[in-house]
């Protein structure tokens, strides 16, 4: 097979076209190419005429011929094997199988990998099934009522199933388990141009029947998944866990133990370190969510091809450096979706974004961030998680104490008044907003930056700083605000067998960047299982 890259046709080319454009490309005849595969799509809207830029893989019938006259061409190469390949295989007998302790993006596909090798891992999820979280998230939207252990943040599927279901990174990914990652979900029922496009995306309706199918095929391999089941302690003997005791009481004999918290398992993080498990503060950001119209920034973003069903509903990414010091950025933007209520604590107030595999709403929204570091909050390991409480709360307090949240606009964000009646835009956040002055949900240094940037951001995307566009308070589980520490072997620097991974432990930032990292530490802990 040969690799073909940065092959550029018109955004609105016909389906001849591409096959065309390959045969030309290598100088062959049709004869010769056998079939072709498209393994990515791109485009490129810096110019006037938005073009698609592919990646293509050709089978043809001279393959060396062909690789000897492209030697000196980078866009002309061998296909390289971007297939899984498992790393070992269990033994006969296990004295203890490994235990997965969370089951969101990253606990998944450990257990998933661990299961695919033989091993049967046992999952331990603090929340409830999928559509039973379901049912208990829409209690806090439609109701206002919170379930601490079954909301946005805990179970089945974490909090990735209440988002964008984006799924692509920026992480460095040399063995291509991000490709397996997209196989897997293809497998389990998502389309299967998450393969192939350059920004796949799946929505939180597919996320729900993928997740319990992928369930469903652990279960099959030997796995266990036991929901409703919270760790509230570890047994670490000689700086070796060997064992787990759940909120129950019951004790679970364990000596190879993954990690996949999320990053709202503060209890649990509260837990590790009075354990004397290594954590260390992490940067991370908070703000709030900014709603637009979506055919605003469509327009902005798209021109005359706003609105074509291969772009679909437009996204942005933005940065802007604040003459205090700080940046401000734009975090896990929505195209054609709705801002959410992700707390998953009694009193607090916390903003997510979610769009639907259509990303079909009236609103576009994004998170826009403040970027601070340990050294704004300086302390223990767990002084990251204070500071997002504390501004959690402020948030409730400003939002009426009754989980909705405060909102300003923008307009007169940028004036420092307060809102007191909404313009053009209607914002999607359930229960519902209440209008205030925001100046005080965020520390003055985040306030200041982001009154800075977002008329900067307008002469990006022309209409950003429109008055009547909405601010709703306060994003602040950008990621998670610690790092559990690990080496090499991807172990706890201080105790063997335990394996912190994804989000939560802080080595990742969404669903594919979490769904690797899964892959990489089952890999890890399958390793040292065999060598045991």
């Amino acid at each position: 097979m040969l690799r073909i890259t940065e092959l550029k046709l018109p955004l609105e080319h016909k389906a001849e076209e591409l096959p065309a454009a390959i045969l030309a490309r290598l100088g062959i005849v049709s004869a010769d190419m056998r079939t072709f595969t498209v393994f990515k799509r791109s485009y490129d809207a810096r110019k006037s005429m938005m073009v698609l830029t592919y990646i293509v893989d050709v089978d043809v019938a001279n393959e060396a011929s062909l690789l000897e006259r492209f030697a000196a061409d980078i866009h002309v190469m061998a296909t390289p094997d971007t297939g899984y390949h498992f790393v070992a295989g269990a033994p006969a007998t296990l004295e203890h199988r490994p235990v997965v302790v969370g089951f969101g993006p990253c606990g998944i596909f450990a257990a998933l990998i661990l299961a695919q090798m033989g091993f049967k891992p046992l999952v331990l999820e603090r929340g409830k099934k999928v559509r039973e979280r379901t049912k208990d998230t829409w209690d806090l939207w439609r109701k206002n009522i919170l379930h601490p252990e079954s909301n946005v943040q805990f179970g089945e599927g974490g909090a990735g199933t209440f988002s964008d279901g984006k799924l692509y990174s920026q992480i460095k990914d040399p063995k291509f388990l991000g490709r397996k990652v997209l196989t897997e979900f293809v497998k389990a029922g998502a389309p299967e141009e998450i393969l192939y496009i350059a920004k796949p995306h799946i929505g939180t309706f597919r996320l729900v029947s993928m997740v319990e199918k992928m369930r469903a095929e652990i279960e099959a391999l030997g796995g266990e998944i036991r929901f409703e089941q919270r760790v509230s302690d570890v047994q670490i003997e000689n700086g070796h866990v060997r064992g787990l005791i759940l909120a129950s009481g019951e004790h679970i004999r364990a000596d190879h133990v993954v990690l996949a918290l999320g990053h709202s398992a503060r209890d649990t993080f509260e837990m590790l370190h009075e354990r004397g498990v290594f954590m260390e503060a992490k940067p991370f950001s908070v703000g709030f969510r900014i709603e637009h119209p979506q055919s605003l920034i469509d327009k902005a973003r798209w021109g005359k091809y706003a609105g074509n069903d291969i772009l679909g509903a437009a996204d942005y990414k933005l940065v802007h450096h604040a003459a205090n010091g700080r940046s401000v950025y734009s975090f896990c933007m929505c195209p054609g979706g709705t801002v959410v209520a992700a707390t998953s604590e009694p009193g607090r107030v916390v903003t997510n974004g979610m769009s639907q595999y259509s990303r079909n709403e009236r609103n576009a929204n994004a998170g826009i961030v403040v970027g601070i570091t340990p050294a704004d909050y300086p302390g223990s390991p767990l002084a990251g998680v204070q500071l997002q409480r504390d501004l959690e709360s402020h948030a409730y307090l400003l939002g009426g104490s009754s989980y909705e949240a405060p909102a300003q606009l923008v307009g007169d964000f940028l004036a420092g008044r307060p809102s007191q009646a909404l313009g053009l835009v209607v914002p999607s956040y359930k229960p519902g907003v209440h209008l205030t002055d925001l100046s005080s949900a965020l520390p003055d240094y985040a306030i200041a930056a982001i009154r800075e940037a977002i008329p900067a951001f307008d002469k990006k995307i022309r209409g950003f700083a429109m008055p009547d566009a909405v601010l709703t308070g306060v994003e602040t589980r950008t990621s998670s605000p610690l790092r559990v520490t690990r080496d090499e072997t991807m172990q706890s620097i201080n105790v063997r067998g335990l394996y912190p991974a994804g989000e939560g432990a802080g080595y990742a930032g969404g669903i594919l960047s979490a769904g690797v990292d899964g892959i990489k530490v089952a890999e890890a802990l399958a390793l040292e299982l065999v060598k045991s």
